[in-house]
């Protein structure tokens, strides 16, 4: 297992996320639920490893909702992922958010495998949303993960305060 720390991206990061995104995500821009996104703009943390990025995630705090914008595990399944999830839900938390949630398209499975295992749950689909992106972005790939088209938008949330929910 990796031994990495964690930590809140700084302006200074700003370039390197801007690269990471356009080489890991296809541009510097995202698009979702009808929403454009620039990775260099969002707050986020890092983990690293020896000054190797091991894995990013991005947000961004939306009235009493925080939504996942990105993340990447450069290595799976050491439990990267699982703590850069951790970390936006403290923010999240310490910021009284109601509830944590992110979108993702059809085609991610791995991503619905690895929210639903941490507390997400599917709440919302909205079918051809990806073909309403590909006018923003059309560098979105017709085809994903798995030879799968990709056609819709998936959100999954996670309810932080009681009141919320489960």
């Amino acid at each position: 297992m990796p031994d990495f720390n964690v930590r809140p991206l700084s302006p200074e990061d700003a370039p390197w996320v801007r690269a990471f995104w356009i080489e890991n995500w296809g541009g510097d821009l995202m698009v979702a639920h009808g929403e454009v996104f620039y990775a260099a703009g969002l707050p986020g943390f890092v983990a690293e490893e020896h000054g190797q990025v091991l894995g990013l995630v991005t947000y961004r705090l939306n009235g009493d909702s925080c939504e996942v914008m990105s993340l990447d595990s450069m290595v799976v399944g050491q439990g990267i992922g699982t703590r850069l999830l951790e970390s936006v839900t403290e923010v999240a938390r310490a910021a009284n958010c109601r509830r944590l949630y992110l979108t993702t398209t059809n085609d991610n499975l791995n991503a619905l495998r690895f929210y639903q295992k941490r507390g997400l749950r599917l709440c919302a689909l909205r079918p051809c949303a990806v073909e309403e992106s590909r006018k923003i972005k059309p560098a979105i790939p017709l085809v994903g993960n798995f030879g799968i088209p990709i056609r819709d938008e998936l959100e999954l949330e996670k309810f932080l305060s009681p009141e919320g929910g489960s």
